[in-house]
């Protein structure tokens, strides 16, 4: 589920940066904001969350290098992306020591540029540090919270969520609008614990649907399928 995501690129060549922000709307949904400096991608990382972001290395002022152990010092989790001209060995290990998830040198094909982010988006997905979009909810795994979200910023209300019920969450998010059998999460949450039975999930299912749907008794986000259940989009 990577439309929607949210990515910060910091590059002072309008040109490439416009590129990139309008290619990654069109193409793959994501939602974008662009900077020219490290000082303002610094600014824009602390206070807005972001799924990824694109560095480039020769910034004005402070370098790329810089930015990124900024970034990664304030606590900013999500991949970041280096772009640089250089292809030099020494400039490669330098970025990634800064903190950089990946280091793509330009001049760059778009597409290979869009394959690395949906990898990295898809595998930051898997950790707690990932804050996931369902519905109108802003899922934190790690903080086990739903919060309602209101654009670049999730500033609702807080719904808090047991251990079962965020990694249930966790499980359907992450196998897209794939219907997901009773007893692949009965494994998945459980474990295969002889003592646990379908009515466990069930109850877990309803109680999340208590906290989630507008009206439960007629589920739109967490919905149940013939075999299982499934997220909607």
């Amino acid at each position: 589920m990577t439309e929607g995501k949210r990515i910060l690129i910091i590059d002072n060549d309008d040109v490439l940066a416009d590129m990139l922000a309008e290619q990654l709307r069109t193409m793959e949904g994501f939602h974008c904001a662009a900077v020219k400096t490290g000082e303002e991608g610094i600014a824009m990382g602390k206070s807005e969350y972001f799924d990824l972001v694109l560095l480039d290395l020769e910034l004005p002022g402070m370098d790329g290098r810089e930015v990124c152990r900024d970034l990664r010092t304030n606590g900013l989790a999500a991949p970041i992306i280096m772009l640089t001209s250089s292809e030099k060995d020494s400039d490669v290990i330098r970025g990634l020591n800064s903190g950089a998830t990946d280091y793509v040198t330009k001049p760059f094909k778009l597409g290979i540029l869009l394959a690395r982010i949906r990898a990295h988006i898809r595998q930051f997905e898997q950790s707690d540090d990932a804050v996931l979009c369902i519905g109108p909810f802003d899922f934190r795994p790690g903080a086990k919270m739903l919060v309602t979200n209101g654009g670049m910023n999730a500033d609702g209300s807080e719904v808090r969520l047991t251990d079962k019920e965020a990694q249930i969450l966790k499980f359907l998010y992450l196998h897209g609008d794939r219907v997901v059998s009773r007893d692949e999460l009965l494994g998945e949450v459980w474990g295969y614990n002889a003592g646990v039975t379908t009515h466990t999930l069930e109850t877990h299912v309803y109680r999340l649907r208590q906290k989630m749907e507008p009206d439960p008794s007629h589920a739109e986000i967490l919905v149940t399928e013939p075999g299982g259940y499934r997220l909607v989009p």
